[in-house]
């Protein structure tokens, strides 16, 4: 399967993206960045330095500072750190921004590989608006978009109604959902249901010393903001869990309804079922200790 990831690392998605690199199954082709859980120069940065450090031959292209319409974003210091990966703070800048902007980027390689790439999207939706927007041809042209966003059927994390990738970007968000590829939403319906807790980390870095290693430290502060807020033992593989769905698709079970996000005042990024919009495929259900097991022993192949 050809892969871009539209990202914003970001602890889970340094997991995510490592995952990508790992499975057999996937030839990830190109990352695109966004603000969200930092600014988006941190995102890039981050998203090279994984690049370098995993080895890969790939590009990386800049995309969207701030949600559709604004000038600000405020980052998730308090959940991801000051650079975005935890208490790890001194990230070297290496390499370069691809010359095309995410949005081009998106547009470019959904041409050139038509049919056959999927998108999966794990920060805000600002980029792949407007990719729609760019290109018209652009969602007939891709495969298939798998969004990690939305709490369909179950409350929200950054908000009791709201998830933090569909709100940080509510408008971008509704106007994806109001036209959408052929779509797969995995929300917190599901990722809440794939803890990976500190023992899984610790195993993870005597498989892997150098890339399970560095997820494991990079967790310390993840793992403490899911202890200190939910109570949880543990923090739910919410970017891993997308990317597994691009190609394990039998571990969920799905339900077919079109979505709405409320835009604006208290509910806002709300993500409602909306019979009246064209249906997508909303994760409901997951084999959890499926995709815990499938992403240790994917990502512990890593040196």
């Amino acid at each position: 399967m050809k892969l871009i990831i539209d990202t914003d690392p970001g602890i889970d998605d340094a997991m995510a993206i490592a995952y990508a690199a790992a499975a057999p199954e996937i030839d990830l082709i190109g990352l695109t960045t966004v603000f969200g859980n930092t600014h988006v120069h941190q995102s890039s940065r981050n998203a090279r330095f994984l690049v370098d450090k995993l080895g890969l031959d790939i590009p990386v292209a800049q995309g969207a500072a701030y949600p559709q319409g604004t000038g600000h974003h405020a980052p998730s210091e308090h959940v991801h750190g000051p650079e975005g990966f935890g208490d790890i703070t001194d990230i070297p800048e290496i390499g370069a921004n691809h010359d095309l902007n995410a949005t081009e980027f998106l547009v470019e390689m959904a041409r050139r590989h038509k049919g056959e790439l999927t998108v999966c999207a794990i920060g805000p939706l600002t980029n792949i608006a407007a990719a729609m927007r760019l290109d018209p041809e652009f969602s007939q042209n891709i495969k298939q978009l798998v969004i990690m966003g939305g709490a369909v059927f179950c409350p929200g994390n950054i908000t009791e109604h709201a998830e933090a990738n569909i709100y940080h970007d509510a408008l971008a968000a509704n106007e994806v959902f109001a036209a959408p590829p052929a779509t797969v939403v995995v929300g917190l319906d599901v990722t809440l249901k794939t803890l990976y807790k500190s023992a899984d980390f610790d195993g993870l870095a005597q498989r892997s010393p150098d890339m399970g290693a560095f997820l494991r430290d990079i967790s310390v502060f993840y793992l403490k903001f899911y202890k200190d807020i939910g109570g949880l033992e543990g923090c739910g593989l919410h970017d891993s869990t997308a990317v597994i769905a691009c190609t394990h698709g039998t571990m969920f079970e799905m339900v077919e309804t079109g979505v709405e996000v409320i835009v604006g005042g208290t509910e806002s990024g709300a993500t409602r079922p909306d019979s009246t919009r064209p249906a997508v495929l909303v994760c409901r259900d997951v084999d959890g200790a499926g995709v815990v097991d499938l992403f240790t022993r994917q990502v512990a192949s890593l040196p």
